[in-house]
């Protein structure tokens, strides 16, 4: 497990790489970026934005998305994903807008977590990128990361978040959420991680690194 000197310098070096991290998917607003959250579960980012781009230039506000309705949405989701259940929690997602939130995002986590399709991993989403709020969403790619570096390791998600906020130094909260995703989903990847190219290989822990950065099993 990384000690302190080690954990604040992997996060120097990818910020110095990345100094101000987004999400790849492509949102406007806090709402635009909820719906874009929930249609990315099992979904690809490239996906999600393929059908956001066309769907919010007819309806980006709760109470044009119940306009539009199940039938009216389908046609832009049809590609991503589980797309029938998805229809279904945004409906109702921007049905609980209108009638519990005045047609605004919350920024607490319980209100958050009470939309139908939002679970914790997307509300920290949320909370972090909508709201500035240090928090951080473990998805396969975090954990992955987390675990192999040795940074954060835990056996399931929430224990890994629980580590994360306790063994991020604190000037890297915010962003830590972003370095970790982009590290995992393009160097740190599960079958054939870039260690050869890995700006913070030498302070990471994985015992299977090679010099082409094939290792054995997934993580």
């Amino acid at each position: 497990m990384m000690n302190l000197e080690k954990r604040r310098a992997f996060f120097e070096q990818l910020k110095a790489n990345n100094p101000k991290p987004e999400t790849e998917l492509e949102y406007s607003s806090p709402f635009e970026l909820l719906i874009a959250v929930l249609l990315s579960a099992q979904a690809t980012d490239v996906s999600v934005n393929k059908g956001t781009r066309k769907l919010y230039k007819v309806a980006n506000t709760p109470q044009a998305l119940l306009d539009l309705g199940e039938e009216g949405v389908r046609p832009y989701i049809q590609h991503i994903g589980l797309f029938n259940s998805k229809g279904k929690h945004i409906q109702e997602t921007c049905r609980l807008l209108l009638e519990k939130h005045g047609g605004e995002v919350p920024q607490t986590r319980e209100e958050l977590e009470a939309l139908p399709g939002v679970g914790r991993k997307t509300a920290n989403v949320i909370l972090n990128t909508a709201f500035g709020q240090p928090t951080i969403a473990v998805d396969t790619h975090i954990f992955r990361v987390s675990n192999r570096t040795g940074l954060a390791p835990g056996k399931d998600v929430v224990k890994v978040e629980e580590q994360l906020l306790k063994r991020v130094p604190k000037e890297y909260l915010h962003d830590a959420h972003h370095w970790l995703i982009l590290h995992g989903r393009y160097t740190c990847k599960a079958r054939n991680p870039d260690c050869a190219q890995c700006i913070v290989e030498p302070l990471c822990d994985f015992k299977q690194k090679t010099g082409k950065g094939k290792v054995r099993g997934d993580i």
